[in-house]
């Protein structure tokens, strides 16, 4: 079957805006697929993978991370061709899985996420380079009601902005994130299940919390250049060549988990890099 794919003009598009929303760009089956993993697989079930992010307002985002894209259904999500492809594509040359993660937003309790860009953190795992994106794929509905993804149009050309902690939260400069947002378009990234939300990862996004009775549960998987090696050591991977799969690998390993075999990274693990104004980790 036709799978949807990132075009040329697609590329251009994120490159110009900072980010680029593909509608369909996984099909029905192969979210419902996403849906049920969440529910049986153990892995992703047990409290102690996930890193919880508390706002301001103590209200918190469910966070399951993973660097290695492993042979499941979310490894077959981030290594098929139509995503490596676009994603390539996108950033002009070949790329390597980075991480994955789950970010679930509880109905009327899941979290905010201040303005930041991934860059912030990620500059400080020895990247050189802003040669690198994430890829939100959009398990359940998301919009302005259940605190979907907000990007400023066209930031990703403001550079790498400083970070600082502000209520717990790593952020971007608020007083340069206040004068952007008067001049730089606000895009809500409404999504229905399937969708994909390519972001640069220079480009300022934030989210508002979950007020409603539905959950906001997403999968990102993030990629860095091949040509943008970390010139460090550090928990987050230096370049591994990424194994793509066939489009249609996402269906045949629908019910196929990880479980405990995939290698989290938990609370603690890192202490240094959660709680500092560089942040190095990228939770």
């Amino acid at each position: 079957m036709a799978f949807s794919k990132i075009t040329a003009d697609d590329a251009a598009c994120f490159n110009r805006d900072g980010f680029l929303i593909k509608r369909g760009f996984f099909d029905g089956e192969e979210t419902e697929l996403m849906q049920r993993a969440l529910v049986k697989d153990e892995g992703i079930n047990d409290d102690s993978n996930n890193m919880a992010i508390v706002d301001g307002q103590g209200r918190t985002t469910d966070t399951i991370l993973w660097t290695d894209p492993g042979d499941d259904l979310f490894g077959a999500v981030a290594r098929c061709a139509r995503m490596v492809e676009g994603v390539e594509l996108a950033l002009g040359g070949e790329v390597y899985h980075y991480h994955s993660k789950l970010t679930l937003k509880a109905p009327h309790t899941g979290g905010a996420w201040n303005w930041h860009q991934d860059y912030g953190y990620w500059y400080f795992n020895g990247n050189l380079f802003p040669h690198m994106l994430s890829v939100m794929i959009a398990i359940s509905e998301t919009d302005r009601e259940n605190g979907c993804l907000q990007v400023l149009k066209g930031s990703h050309h403001m550079g790498r902005l400083d970070h600082m902690l502000v209520e717990g939260q790593t952020t971007a400069d608020p007083e340069r994130v206040e004068h952007a947002m008067k001049s730089l378009e606000l895009v809500y990234g409404e999504l229905s299940p399937g969708d994909g939300f390519f972001l640069h990862c220079n480009t300022l996004h934030g989210s508002s919390p979950n007020l409603s009775d539905r959950n906001r549960n997403v999968l990102l998987c993030c990629y860095n250049a091949a040509r943008n090696n970390p010139y460090m050591e550090h928990h987050f991977p230096r370049y591994t060549p990424l194994l793509k799969l066939p489009d249609d690998a996402v269906k045949e390993r629908g019910n196929t988990f990880a479980g405990y075999n995939r290698s989290f990274m938990h609370p603690g693990d890192h202490p240094s890099d959660q709680v500092s104004l560089t942040q190095k980790s990228d939770i």
